[in-house]
């Protein structure tokens, strides 16, 4: 019937045409079976979740005093502010303070008497004045100093340009 309708193709041109056609339905067999798939449509990203904590930021773009600096709020410096006489952690050591990275936000001390991150407090004689810190190990030699934060040399009453000795310790959990 097809050949009675077509009378310009031969037999081995609908033979050609026949076979090419199922090659070419075979080929995609093989290329699925070869896990060669056709590319997914594109999904959206998800919505960012605005309900989560939103994250510590540093200073404001032109700060230029301290209290620019200092992005920690009133309840958290209250909060670290703990009596001098009452340290109930283990003492760790004396290290020699200067000021730390100004644009990190948080209370913390970065010093190589600590090997992984923990809470303590640091206590500065020379003002009676002591603080709960975040303790973060500092990849120096013991006895070369430590870096503290813009919000503890503060809470500790400290001259911002001074290197104050300070004793280390952990804060019992």
């Amino acid at each position: 019937m097809f050949f009675a309708k077509h009378p310009k193709l031969s037999r081995v041109k609908a033979a050609v045409i026949i076979f090419s056609s199922c090659a070419v339905l075979a080929g995609c067999a093989v290329f699925e079976g070869l896990g060669i798939k056709p590319a997914p449509e594109e999904v959206p990203a998800p919505e960012p979740d605005v309900t989560a904590q939103p994250a510590v930021l540093g200073p404001p773009e032109g700060a230029r005093t301290a209290e620019d600096f200092d992005t920690t709020s009133a309840a958290e410096r209250q909060d670290a502010l703990i009596d001098a006489s009452a340290s109930d952690g283990r003492r760790l050591g004396r290290t020699i303070a200067s000021l730390g990275d100004v644009a990190e936000p948080g209370i913390w001390l970065k010093t190589p008497l600590v090997t992984r991150p923990q809470r303590g407090s640091v206590v500065y004689a020379a003002k009676g004045t002591s603080v709960a810190v975040d303790l973060m190990p500092l990849d120096a030699e013991p006895g070369s100093g430590s870096r503290i934060s813009l919000a503890a040399m503060r809470l500790l009453q400290a001259d911002l340009t001074a290197l104050p000795e300070i004793d280390v310790f952990t804060l019992s959990p």
